[in-house]
């Protein structure tokens, strides 16, 4: 493996004590000495744990900057319920003197240190003499492979950083203990070969589902090496000239300025490798198999679009991280849609989908609603009522904006709006005939509630098993938060090929797949029947801007949004727009004045300063090697 530069820090003289990782029956110990840590089997197990436990938590929209840092979601200000501390980053308060979501100081090098020690002990077959081989060697995969991905966390956010490979002894000279950033390039490729180094380690699958799901395998691998590829392929890592005088203390440039198109195809090798592996141990796009009472075909489809992302290690499911929990999620996102529990009046359902990513979903008939030829959407307040074959999606009679009606299944699986229909498993009709609806203007039931500022609830997010009880009290089905499912990877996998070989038939099989889930058909037949622009599919471009919007629309609420508008360098379009929202404030008989969109904030973001984290200022004072991202 090539030499790197090492970021060598002291060792503390003891293990912290961490939770342990929920798959793992063990809590990690306040050992004397890593010695110690490493004597037997049992003990060797809690380090192990400990090596997991800095995986992020993703699945609390507290902690996952992705979700309150974009454009996705909006708040109250104050904000109620729910620490807006990471919407500081949407709001454009992020600085070098405080820095927000910042992995660098706050968890990822003290990760990193760890994984070290635990790679160095367990590589020792003097020690730990009760593990067998073959436990030896995953295990050592596995801490290789979380020793990738916090490299890879701090590459995303930072770009140029500096590796830590090995851990300094003690006695170092402090001088010698100020490391350099290294190249983007230098570092992708770092974390490449330790990925590959892995996976030659990992079992294909878990040795027992009931204990173990969660723990890294070579599929989880093989993906998450697609998606660092798939970074390293896109705009901002690839010949981005933005950075072009964006140099290290020696003059050597951090970011490639030439452009390369073999990342591309080297990030579609990965993802279709990825693919296989996954596909031949079973792992498919989940489908929702009805209960015994009986639902429409409309609610099947809806039910196998939220369930993906909800129901507890799925079909879909390649890597789920039981270290994350989900309660804060899915109470932050709920509508109160049940009037037999109408004393539970506590504060939910805060997190706000903004109107720009209510319009991104398609028509019915798979295409952008200003593209459809066939269906106007001019008006997108003009009122109307739901008929009864729209009973499934729309309430009957009730009068919603034009918005609301003819879109695509995706948007009534994802989105709780006024007017519409919430299926639960506690349905009173036990079915989707009458069942749960949200109707959110003043003097409906739920208006006397916590309404989210822009009107729409993120509705994908919430476990349909969710019910409200007596007082302020909640079931809560907690799920593992997915960090990668298959339709991510098939559509990761058709961006890099698109942009390796352009419009070929593998590029539309696998974006066609997941369309299929939804109930859409195909590309090319989408746009040639109902596009006012029936070609875009047949050239690089235009069917890049069309992966594109599958991703915004596929990967909605999971905090996908936030990291691709940067990889593609589309932040400095879409996070320079008005954040908008209807009029909570109406009553249920003037919904024409609901229905006037209100400006709730004027983001702005800065190219191409905003594209990386700052550096903490007490960082670069402590190590006058380090170079700060432009812009800070």
């Amino acid at each position: 493996m090539k030499k790197y530069s090492k970021l060598k820090i002291l060792i503390f003289a003891g293990a912290l004590s961490m939770q342990s990782c929920n798959f793992l029956d063990v809590v990690p110990d306040n050992v004397a000495t890593v010695d110690n840590a490493f004597t037997m089997r049992s003990e060797a197990i809690k380090y192990l744990a400990t090596c997991y436990h800095y995986l992020p938590n993703d699945g609390d929209p507290t902690q996952n900057i992705a979700f309150l840092g974009g454009d996705e979601f909006w708040l109250d200000l104050p904000t109620v319920s729910i620490n807006g501390y990471n919407w500081a980053v949407a709001r454009g308060n992020q600085s070098a003197n405080w820095v927000y979501g910042n992995y660098w100081d706050n968890s990822m090098y003290r990760a990193i240190r760890d994984c070290n020690i635990f790679l160095e002990n367990i590589r020792d077959l003097t020690k730990v003499r009760d593990l067998m081989p073959d436990e030896r060697k995953a295990w050592e995969g596995e801490v290789l492979f979380l020793k990738a991905y916090y490299h890879f966390m701090l590459m995303r956010q930072y770009g140029p950083i500096p590796i830590l490979d090995t851990n300094f002894p003690v006695d170092i000279d402090i001088n010698e203990a100020k490391p350099h950033q290294l190249p983007v390039d230098d570092v992708v490729n770092y974390i490449v070969n330790i990925l590959d180094e892995a996976i030659d380690k990992l079992p294909n699958a878990v040795q027992s589902p009931v204990t173990d799901l969660g723990r890294i395998t070579k599929p989880i691998a093989l993906g998450i090496k697609a998606k660092i590829l798939l970074y390293a392929a896109s705009p901002l890592f690839n010949g981005n000239t933005d950075f072009a005088g964006f140099l290290s203390k020696d003059g050597k440039p951090f970011f490639n300025q030439t452009f390369s198109q073999e990342k591309w195809t080297l990030a579609a090798k990965a993802a279709k490798a990825a693919i296989d592996a996954n596909e031949s141990l079973g792992v498919q796009l989940f489908k929702f198999i009805s209960p015994t009472f009986k639902l429409s075909d409309t609610t099947i489809t809806q039910m196998s679009i939220r369930n993906a992302v909800t129901e507890k290690w799925n079909s879909e499911i390649i890597w789920g991280n039981s270290n994350s929990r989900t309660w804060q999620l899915q109470y932050s996102s709920m509508a109160h849609i049940d009037p037999n529990h109408a004393g539970n009046n506590g504060v939910h359902g805060v997190l706000a989908p903004t109107i720009k990513i209510i319009e991104q979903f398609y028509t019915r008939n798979g295409v952008p609603m200003d593209e459809d030829k066939t269906l106007d959407f001019t008006n997108k307040s003009q009122l109307r009522a739901g008929t009864q074959a729209e009973r499934f999606n729309n309430i009957p009679n009730y009068q919603t904006a034009r918005l609301h009606f003819d879109r695509e299944n995706r948007f009534y699986a994802n989105v709780g709006f006024d007017g519409g229909i919430w299926y639960m498993e506690n349905s009173p009709t036990r079915s989707d005939e009458n069942t749960w609806t949200t109707e959110l203007r003043l003097g409906s039931f739920g208006s006397g509630f916590s309404i989210p500022i822009t009107t729409y609830y993120p509705k994908k997010l919430v476990n349909w098993k969710f019910a409200f009880k007596d007082g302020n009290s909640s079931h809560i089905e907690e799920y593992p938060w997915p960090m990668l499912r298959l339709a991510d990877l098939y559509l990761m996998y058709a961006e890099a090929l698109n942009e390796a070989e352009g419009p070929t038939a593998d590029v539309f099989k696998y974006v066609d797949l997941v369309r299929a889930r939804a109930g859409l058909k195909g590309v090319k037949e989408s746009w040639a029947s109902y596009s006012k622009n029936p070609d875009k599919p047949n050239s690089k471009q235009g069917l890049r801007d069309i992966i594109q919007r599958e991703r915004n629309i596929e990967m909605s609420f999971e905090g996908a949004r936030f990291w691709d508008l940067r990889r593609w360098k589309l932040a400095a379009v879409e996070l320079n727009k008005n954040i908008t929202g209807w009029d909570r404030n109406q009553d249920k008989n003037r919904p024409e004045l609901f229905y006037k969109e209100q400006t709730f904030f004027s983001q702005r973001f800065i190219a191409p300063r905003d594209y990386l984290w700052p550096i903490a200022e007490g960082n670069l004072l402590t190590n006058p090697n380090l170079v700060q991202n432009p812009g800070w």
